[in-house]
């Protein structure tokens, strides 16, 4: 499984010198839309990374769809607090870490 970057070129350049190569760049909100539905339908990737920033401007519909996966799942990263990882992990194991 592969590991996927969604985000503007400066938060997918720090991966892309890591070696990941499945970047994603979009325009602009709807082809942000647009990428995480087809990251969700896609069987090769195990995780999609984003900023959290992004992910918060995703239409709620979409949002709602991103929270649910679990193949892939979807980690949103960035400055702003976020539970994002800490909800992925509770999903994906049942249990809180943090508690």
């Amino acid at each position: 499984m592969e590991i996927a970057i969604i985000g503007s070129p400066e938060f997918t350049l720090g991966f892309q010198l890591a070696g990941v190569t499945h970047l994603h760049n979009p325009a602009d909100e709807e082809e942000l839309a647009s990428l995480c539905r087809s990251m969700i339908a896609d069987k090769d990737v195990g995780i999609v990374v984003l900023d959290s920033g992004d992910l918060s401007r995703l239409p709620e519909r979409i949002r709602d769809e991103v929270n649910l996966s679990v193949t892939p799942t979807f980690l949103g990263i960035g400055t702003e607090e976020d539970n994002t990882l800490r909800e992925s992990i509770r999903k994906a194991l049942g249990v809180d870490l943090w508690k």
